[in-house]
């Protein structure tokens, strides 16, 4: 394995650092509700010294149904964000799906996500590696659910030709027939060979797609973050809402925001296992 660090913030994620927590709701349904929670992941970060980069979606651009909701937009969403890093001083993350979001986020988020849907999007990627190369802060890139790990090197290349180091692949499930996703935790070494911290998405890799709506299962989400800290990932992200069950997007697998702090101690244990033994 190829050590590499990536600094967000004042965080530092990969190679015998301790793990990276990327946590929020799916979606901005409120003002309220996004502060809500980031006061309550603050207090995580406070009380147990976790290090946690808070995540929303401005934008839900991949919705099954044209009829879901898709988010407060582009402008709202960064109003958002830049108020729970003002309010708590967790660094922020949201998605961006388009190159002309790029810029702006990057000047509110200290992570620019790719969507795995366009983690194969030349421009995209291009656009999001000159923002954070300018900016100084991080690039996520989301494993395809159709690509296999040892072709993400390609998205890889592409944000170093732009000359940023600061990079992480994220392992989300692979697309196993109709409606399963399934975690090949031989992603997790595999990428990180090409020198990059490697995040675990649990929550996304327990979705079911398809019909209207996308369902989930996430009382499988303790199992597979385990597994896949065990198998030695670097940051666990995690969706979580007060009530999954009336989210306005992929409730199904979000855990329940006052049953985290257990899993995120669970977890942390598991890493100082792993670190202990590498």
């Amino acid at each position: 394995m190829t050590a590499n660090l990536v600094t967000i913030d004042e965080y530092q994620c990969g190679t015998g650092r301790p793990l990276l927590f990327i946590l929020g709701p799916c979606v901005m349904e409120s003002e309220q509700l996004v502060l809500g929670i980031a006061d309550r992941l603050a207090d995580l970060r406070d009380r147990c010294g976790y290090q946690i980069v808070f995540k929303s979606s401005f934008d839900k651009a991949n919705r099954t149904s044209v009829d879901s909701y898709r988010g407060p937009g582009l402008q709202d969403g960064l109003r958002m964000l830049d108020l729970v890093r003002q309010k708590t001083g967790l660094p922020t993350t949201t998605d961006i799906h388009e190159s002309g979001q790029a810029e702006a986020c990057a000047q509110v988020c200290s992570i620019l996500q790719i969507p795995a849907f366009l983690a194969r999007q030349t421009d995209l990627i291009v656009a999001a590696a000159d923002a954070a190369v300018a900016r100084g802060i991080c690039v996520n890139v989301k494993k395809p659910q159709f690509v296999a790990p040892e072709d993400t090197v390609h998205a890889v290349k592409k944000c170093r030709a732009r000359g940023l180091q600061n990079i992480l692949l994220s392992e989300r499930g692979s697309t196993f027939g109709y409606g399963r996703l399934v975690n090949d935790f031989r992603c997790v070494p595999i990428m990180q060979s090409f020198g990059v911290p490697v995040v675990y998405d649990a929550t996304h890799s327990v979705q079911l797609p398809g019909g209207s709506t996308t369902g989930g299962q996430r009382q499988m989400v303790p199992t597979l973050s385990r597994a896949a800290v065990a198998a030695g990932c670097d940051a666990v992200f995690l969706e979580t809402h007060p009530q999954p069950d009336t989210a306005f997007s992929d409730g199904p697998n979000m855990v329940v925001l006052d049953e985290l702090e257990r899993l995120l101690e669970q977890l942390t244990r598991f890493r100082e296992v792993f670190l202990s033994m590498n």
